[in-house]
């Protein structure tokens, strides 16, 4: 039974795709198949209503490593387990204690900026989503996507758990300055060849936004009319073509996130927002951490 000896343990928005993408390059690491597997976030044996889709048991988890060989590193990378930090370090204990554990963070307001893009983007909420000054004003400690930006109490929860010499903490800033030099020190930290050169030039997620949110949620979300669309088209194109055509739709409707950028306020208010935390943070890591601060 093989299971994996180290984890991509968070955090979302902060490079986690591309990081999964350059470590699969390299021919001594084996990565899941699946990115994001979540089997360590919760106890799924004890919910309801389990699919086909979910990795919920530990079988299905073991299947996503039989495909390794003689690699050196195993590895997975789910986001959420540095955010449901507790159950998801009770579940690494259980599965897998000795697992060297990987945090990539990013600045918490870009961070949260660039979650609130892609919830527009994705049309999630029906394309209804609260704004982002509403969610720091009246909605901060139920949003989730400015509660993933609270980074101190999980890390310090890992480290009591784990130890700091099992956990590497690295930023997404040095990712974007120098993504060579950044895996590495990742391949150092796993064991296995640093020399090796992964293919760095293409950026795993380009940051879009919608031109029209009205049409984004149209051509991504199931409704009436896109269904009464389909219906007709599938008698005279085939499903291919008709997933091209919504893809190539989507794409034109579709701008660069510069066209939206985080507004001065809204910047100020996350910075003040997070700024406890980011010193609790800093002294934890023993890391410069004042351009996080800067508004």
């Amino acid at each position: 039974m093989k299971l994996p000896n180290f984890i991509i343990i968070g955090v979302q928005k902060a490079g986690t795709t591309s990081v999964y993408n350059y470590l699969n390059q390299h021919p001594q690491i084996y990565m899941s198949p699946v990115k994001e597997t979540n089997f360590l976030e919760k106890d799924w044996e004890e919910l309801p209503n389990s699919s086909k889709s979910k990795i919920d048991t530990l079988e299905k988890y073991c299947q996503l490593f039989e495909g390794a060989q003689d690699e050196i590193a195993i590895g997975e990378a789910s986001p959420n387990y540095l955010f449901h930090y507790e159950s998801s370090s009770r579940r690494i204990q259980r599965y897998v204690p000795n697992a060297k554990l990987i945090a990539i963070l990013r600045n918490p307001a870009e961070r949260a900026y660039s979650d609130y893009l892609m919830h527009i983007r994705d049309a999630i909420g029906n394309g209804k989503q609260t704004s982002l000054a509403e969610q720091i004003k009246f909605k901060a400690h139920k949003s989730f996507l400015i509660r993933k930006g609270f980074y101190y109490t999980p890390l310090k929860h890992y480290f009591e758990a784990f130890g700091k010499d099992q956990i590497n903490v690295y930023l997404y800033d040095d990712l974007c300055k120098d993504s060579g030099e950044f895996m590495r020190e990742m391949y150092r930290f796993l064991g296995v060849d640093d020399t090796f050169t992964a293919d760095v030039s293409k950026k795993a997620q380009v940051a879009q936004v919608p031109k029209s949110n009205w049409l984004n949620t149209l051509l991504r979300k199931q409704n009436p009319l896109r269904a009464a669309v389909a219906s007709g088209l599938r008698y005279i194109l085939p499903l291919e073509t008709r997933q091209n055509i919504r893809s190539n739709l989507i794409q034109i409707n579709s701008q660069d996130k510069k066209t939206a950028p985080l507004s001065a306020e809204e910047r100020q208010q996350l910075v003040e927002l997070y700024r406890e935390d980011i010193l609790s943070l800093q002294d934890l890591l023993q890391r410069d951490l004042s351009s996080w601060l800067t508004i």
